[in-house]
């Protein structure tokens, strides 16, 4: 198993934007497309409280690869995702980094 873990850091009071695509948009696709999130959190203390954080399981790159790029390229998903940023931008940057668990981690 990997486990993604994705920041997407949220332009000034965005997001709440951010949090309703996901619930209303995003996750539908991920359930479409098979990805696997693990959890979502957003940042009470730290250099920003602008911050979404979360987690993806894939069996392996080569699933994340093509998963995530069926997702990415959904005529769907780009028009959903232009319209909610239709009025101005919700994310400013995203950080990714791909986790393999140790061996004494409880997820493996």
């Amino acid at each position: 198993m990997i486990v993604e873990m994705r920041i997407y850091h949220c332009a000034p009071g965005r997001l709440p934007a951010l949090n309703d695509r996901f619930t209303q948009i995003t996750l539908g696709f991920f359930e479409k497309y098979g990805i696997r999130p693990i959890g979502f959190w957003t940042t009470i203390a730290g250099p920003s409280n602008h911050a979404l954080t979360y987690l993806l399981e894939w069996d392996s790159l080569a699933e994340r690869e093509q998963k995530w790029n069926a997702f990415q390229a959904d005529p769907e998903w780009i028009a959903k995702r232009a319209a909610t940023e239709a009025e101005k931008p919700i994310v400013e940057r995203i950080e990714n980094q791909f986790l393999q668990p140790t061996g004494y981690s409880a997820l493996k």
